[in-house]
């Protein structure tokens, strides 16, 4: 891994309508975190950027049931992100949203751009009107049964069940989601499109080299979409709340929610750079072809980061730049999750089926749900979320093999030791074998984690505690201090050892324990940065972003600098075990 590297990610912006769910956590917020703190321990430049979508149709339906305005709800909700972000540890360099001053600009100068470079054209569009709300229907408003699948319950926009994008007039027997009503009309309204199949010959060369590190889910669900025949896409639609259109006579229309979204990924870059007083900073992860950039996502976010994404970029070519050979880089990876279901199928409210974030967060601690869904991530298949297995996981792994083996050798430092690690005597074969298997683990952990093999790196890093406690119960030094207290010695300080690697090859994972940990094993300072919930004032109006400092920080992906004598902290457990009880109170909780 060369140091120094710009790796930017970008994380899927969510929709600021509700609270966060397991689901969501598992599949696109949790493994970006996990994989900036990787990078940033190594010592690349990272910058994670996202931010709640405020104009997606959601969040209108929402606000609509709710009789408040579409700016009341996301503010609500943008706000409660911010919170359960910063108590579960995501480390956004800037998370911010789609109703700034600087997205509204930067989003319509994307559009300017992709016109003049002839990737836009005009079309009328035979849209679903409904005589009872006396609208057009944005996609969102519409709900029907898939022409695809026969899922009756797609959206206007996507077929959740088939993964194919729709127009709303595809739907077989089309409903509106707002009103019931089924006696919609088709009319005439008149849009701007980007000319995919224009771009269709530069995506599929985009596709067909230097994809071998993507997903195979992920690559071949990019290459078949293209190669099935690209054709333009609306960019424009008839609502009220979002984006204007930049041109005279398209009053009442504003940019297509799928089109702006994704270049927060850019703006979120800018604001990021203004906000810190270095106004072209953002350059670097964009225009420098050396730099990675990363797309972490749901699988129902593919089509739009593979391929829609990737097209904008080509079509802008190059924006605030003055070289004329600049070009923006294109996703280098982007590591879609499957789901994480919940007793047999997506989490859902409706059905008794759902954990929001912030309850989960109000009842158990930030590390063992890290710990859980990166054990059980989805990241080649499904996979179930249960109280029985969060339970198990937490007592019998992160408790018994991970948190035991810390606190007990701390301990017993602590007591037998007067606070501070031992001087050892001459390691012998299978302290040094220890050692050696454990500090490569930085190769071998390390490697995991870049690939963006995270359920894989945890794995692998608790294979390592596991022969640390194989170590130590064949050692025994509880035993050997009654007879030999320098063996003893030997015995902690190799543990101590083993305790301080792992501590680092499981921070990415486990960053509030691994804190805790770092304190009691003697250390000053903070192995990662500093998260705060910031306000900064645009011309009309102020807005609230969670941000993120990595100055001051000291963790290193390197192997343990732990030296005898140093003084320890006087440990407490890193985990709680969990009564059994509290599976059946979970589950009695979800069917009140």
């Amino acid at each position: 891994m060369v140091h120094n590297k710009k790796i930017l990610i970008g994380v899927a912006w969510p929709y600021a309508n509700g609270y966060q769910h397991l689901g969501h956590l598992a599949g696109a917020y949790l493994p970006p975190d996990i994989f900036a703190r990787y990078h940033r321990l190594v010592g690349n430049d990272v910058l994670m950027v996202s931010g709640s979508d405020a104009h997606g149709t959601p969040i209108t339906v929402r606000a609509d049931q709710e009789g408040i305005s579409p700016r009341e709800l996301f503010e609500r909700y943008h706000r409660t992100f911010l919170e359960t972000y910063q108590q579960i540890g995501l480390t956004f360099d800037l998370f911010t949203h789609t109703d700034t001053e600087n997205h509204h600009r930067v989003s319509q100068d994307f559009f300017l751009h992709i016109l003049k470079n002839g990737y836009l054209y005009k079309e009328v569009q035979r849209q679903l009107y409904s005589p009872k709300e006396g609208r057009f229907l944005p996609d969102r408003y519409v709900e029907g049964t898939c022409p695809h699948c026969g899922f009756p319950d797609a959206r206007g926009d996507q077929c959740d069940n088939c993964g194919k994008l729709l127009e709303p007039t595809e739907l077989i027997r089309p409903r509106s989601k707002a009103s019931g009503d089924t006696a919609l009309e088709v009319r005439d309204t008149e849009h701007y499109f980007l000319d995919l199949a224009k771009l269709s010959d530069q995506l599929e060369a985009y596709l067909s080299h230097g994809k071998d590190h993507w997903r195979p889910n992920v690559l071949n669900f990019a290459r078949n979409y293209v190669q099935s025949g690209l054709r333009g896409r609306p960019i424009t639609r008839d609502i009220d709340w979002g984006i204007p259109l930049p041109l005279p006579g398209y009053e009442g229309k504003c940019l297509y929610v799928w089109f702006e979204a994704v270049i927060g990924y850019f703006s979120a870059s800018i604001e990021w750079a203004a906000n810190r007083g270095t106004p072209d900073a953002w350059k670097a992860w964009w225009y420098d072809p050396e730099a990675l950039t990363y797309y972490f996502i749901g699988k129902d976010n593919i089509p739009f980061h593979t391929v829609i994404w990737p097209a904008e970029l080509l079509a802008v070519g190059r924006i605030y730049h003055d070289d004329e050979k600049a070009q923006l880089n294109l996703p280098y990876d982007v590591p879609a999750n499957e789901y994480l279901n919940f007793k047999g199928g997506k989490f859902s409210k409706s059905r008794g089926a759902a954990v929001d974030v912030p309850y989960f967060l109000s009842r158990y601690d930030p590390d063992p749900l890290r710990y859980y869904l990166t054990a059980t991530a989805p990241e080649t298949r499904d996979t179930e979320f249960s109280w029985e297995d969060f339970v198990e996981r937490n007592n019998n792994e992160l408790v018994a093999t991970w948190g035991n083996l810390a606190n007990r050798m701390l301990s017993f430092a602590y007591r037998q030791f007067e606070g501070r690690v031992p001087e050892p005597g001459d390691l012998d074969e299978s302290d040094r074998a220890l050692l050696d298997k454990i500090e490569a683990g930085f190769q071998t952990v390390g490697e995991l984690y870049n690939a963006c093999k995270f359920r894989a790196a945890l794995g692998e890093a608790m294979a390592l505690a596991r022969e640390a406690n194989v170590y130590l119960d064949r050692k025994a030094p509880w035993f050997q201090i009654k007879e030999d207290r320098q063996a003893a010695a030997t015995t902690v300080y190799v543990i101590l050892r083993a305790v301080d690697n792992l501590k680092t090859l499981l921070a990415p994972v486990l960053p509030h324990t691994a804190q805790k940990l770092h304190g009691y094993l003697g250390y000053e300072g903070r192995l990662f940065g500093t998260q705060q919930v910031e306000e900064y004032r645009e011309k009309t109006r102020s807005h609230l972003a969670l941000t993120y400092d990595h100055s001051g920080a000291v963790g290193t992906w390197a192997p343990s600098q732990l030296q005898p004598g140093q003084a320890l902290r006087e440990p407490s457990p890193l985990f709680k075990k969990l009564d059994e009880r509290v599976i059946q109170e979970e589950y009695a909780r979800l069917e009140g």
